[in-house]
């Protein structure tokens, strides 16, 4: 079986490069730092206008008629950007929530108990298979108090109760278990876009930067630690495109978990080959970093990935009273969208 990149996948790829380069360059994304996270709604419309929530609605619905492979590419490529906000929620709502396809609209998630990221300046609130708009919306927005959020791109806020404690039935169960396989697989993704971009600039840093008269890339320690860099980063990569292809669960679980530890560790060690400048504010490695932890707490924690991951290998079943899986019990780390 071939899994390799189509020639269309690449141009998707390289289009949704093209475009977030022109619309979302370092000046925007310091702006949108400096503005605390606030959302910029043209620059969701052109996102909606270039097919990027609508990519896998059916055409004679309005939209793409492509699938998660490709969904896929594009949320990598939004996570090397480090675009900010709901992105997952708004793409899983296309269809379901009026002008979410198109960008007019803006649409978080309520992910277990964690904190609501973007709640101010949502249209509409995923809860399960159901979305809240209108009036219950402004309700649970009036009831919720902001949190500190490590990432300055991404406001927080813990929402009164839960938000999503409804009664289901079975189908609808099921929706909701599909939607958060998808949702933990997107953001693996954006978590392996930000993988790559971080060992990138580390690997141009080292090769600019000199001391003693040489670059530091050129000290075995430095070039480890690239090495180590990009060894994470491309089993993530398989793991998040067989992922994409097949659906499964309990790949999905093994994407997430190479793909938080990818991002993580990568941003870390970007940040240790920056040396002194790369704690400062000025430098955008640690928004990758803070991002990186973010994304690690929502949909599908590590915890979760690995218990789902050892019950399919029959090692054992969730325990009772563990973190489990999708977000839960996670303290005050990140939130959904």
């Amino acid at each position: 079986m071939d899994f390799q990149l189509s020639d269309d996948q690449r141009a998707l790829r390289s289009g949704m490069r093209d475009l977030l380069g022109a619309v979302f360059d370092r000046d925007r994304l310091r702006a949108a730092v400096d503005r605390g996270g606030a959302l910029d709604r043209s620059l969701w419309r052109e996102l909606g206008a270039a097919g990027f929530f609508a990519l896998r609605l059916p055409e004679e619905a309005g939209g793409v008629g492509l699938g998660l492979p490709e969904a896929v590419l594009l949320f990598e490529e939004a996570g090397r950007a480090l675009l900010p906000g709901p992105l997952v929620a708004t793409h899983l709502a296309a269809g379901l929530v009026k002008g979410a396809a198109e960008g007019e609209a803006v649409v978080t998630a309520v992910d277990g108990d964690l904190p609501v990221a973007h709640l101010e300046g949502a249209d509409a609130v995923l809860t399960g298979a159901d979305a809240l708009t209108g009036e219950a919306l402004r309700d649970v927005v009036a009831a919720a108090r902001p949190v500190r959020s490590m990432d300055p791109l991404t406001p927080l806020h813990r929402v009164a109760g839960r938000a999503a404690a409804t009664e289901a039935h079975p189908g609808a169960l099921r929706q909701e278990t599909a939607l958060r396989d998808e949702a933990a697989l997107l953001t693996a993704a954006e978590q392996l876009g930000s993988a790559a971009r971080s060992t990138e600039a580390a690997v141009q840093h080292a090769g600019e930067r000199e001391q003693f008269g040489s670059p530091v890339g050129s000290f075995q320690a430095v070039k480890h630690l690239c090495a180590d860099m990009l060894a994470r980063t491309e089993p993530a990569r398989a793991a998040v495109y067989a992922a994409a292809v097949t659906g499964d669960p309990v790949e999905i679980a093994a994407a997430k978990l190479l793909a938080d530890d990818a991002a993580v560790r990568n941003a870390r060690d970007c940040l240790q080959i920056h040396g002194g400048m790369g704690f400062t504010w000025e430098a955008d490695v640690h928004l990758h970093l803070k991002r990186a932890w973010l994304r690690a707490a929502s949909w599908l924690t590590g915890a979760g990935a690995e218990e789902l991951l050892a019950a399919d290998l029959g090692v054992a079943g969730p325990r009772p009273g563990s973190s489990g899986a999708y977000g839960r019990g996670v303290p005050e780390a990140g939130g959904g969208g």
